[in-house]
């Protein structure tokens, strides 16, 4: 592996070191207080992170687009999806909503046939219909009575293959610069909405931890930022899996909670799906150059 691919790679799993860990903080805020008011605090400091990353460029430079309508609806379906996300760490342990999450770059396939005409082949489809195998198990409906917390990491799945899928569409024309301002500026406008009429005061311990969330959330956005600058995205892409372990690490140690065989099994099944659909990728453009 080249340096700047080992780079890539580093700066990836410490972008999911940082999410799992603002995702194991909402879990433990969210308790006590209202989704909107910790996604309000978290758009706000990703806000100015982004002012602040885009400032070289300028500002209004930085908002010129050629799609504002699905710029602003692709935003809009980022904070929706977060809020699923967070809704759910209220009634389910880090790990099963990570190992349903995972099940994400697989729709991505199946959308991007269906809305993109991107070409998938046997392989793929396979990989697809596997990482649902593993879905399944995990929330295992019809094995046990059916609570509706266990379809939230789904929905969630869903949404975010949906913002991936809106997110190529944009990188058509936009550079990643306006993409970063839109999707800040527009969440924060949004939260803004719902974030103060859902306000309930915190404490000192409430803040910290509010901000520790906002600033893990801006870390690991940069992160990734970073590891796109050293590696291709396929090149980085089996490494966003570490979220899964990272989550079941902080799981067992925050909260005790450990991940039965049922949702070991349909996990190791959805990554492998992933890594099998990675590698066909690969095989295939790898033939293609030779």
């Amino acid at each position: 592996m080249s340096r700047n691919a080992s780079l890539g790679a580093l700066f990836t799993v410490l972008a999911m070191l940082g999410f799992a860990s603002m995702d194991a903080i909402s879990k433990l805020l969210v308790v006590n207080y209202s989704v909107g008011q910790l996604l309000w605090v978290r758009y706000g400091v990703f806000c100015v992170f982004a002012w602040l990353i885009v400032r070289r460029r300028g500002l209004r430079a930085s908002f010129a687009t050629k799609q504002p309508a699905v710029q602003i609806f692709r935003a809009l379906l980022a904070v929706v999806e977060s809020a699923v996300f967070v809704l759910a760490f209220r009634y389910l342990s880090l790990t099963n909503t990570h190992a349903v999450a995972a099940t994400s770059p697989l729709i991505v396939i199946a959308l991007g046939v269906l809305l993109l005409n991107e070409k998938a082949g046997l392989g793929r489809w396979l990989a697809v219909l596997a990482g649902f195998v593993g879905m399944i198990l995990v929330v295992r409906p019809g094995l046990r009575a059916f609570d509706w917390p266990s379809m939230l990491p789904l929905t969630g799945a869903f949404l975010w293959a949906g913002y991936q899928i809106l997110l190529r569409v944009c990188a058509r024309t936009d550079s990643p610069d306006t993409t970063l301002v839109w999707s800040a500026s527009v969440a924060f406008i949004a939260t803004s909405f719902v974030g103060p009429w859902q306000w309930l005061w915190l404490d000192t311990a409430g803040w910290t931890m509010v901000l520790a969330t906002a600033v893990l959330n801006a870390l690991a956005n940069y992160a990734l930022i970073r590891a796109l600058d050293y590696a291709e995205a396929s090149a980085i892409q089996p490494y966003s899996y570490t979220l899964l372990v990272w989550v079941t690490i902080l799981g067992i140690l925050i909260f005790g909670d450990w991940p039965d065989r049922h949702t070991l099994l349909g996990a190791t099944i959805i990554v492998g799906s992933g890594f099998y659909s990675w590698w066909s990728d690969r095989k295939a453009a790898t033939s293609a150059t030779a």
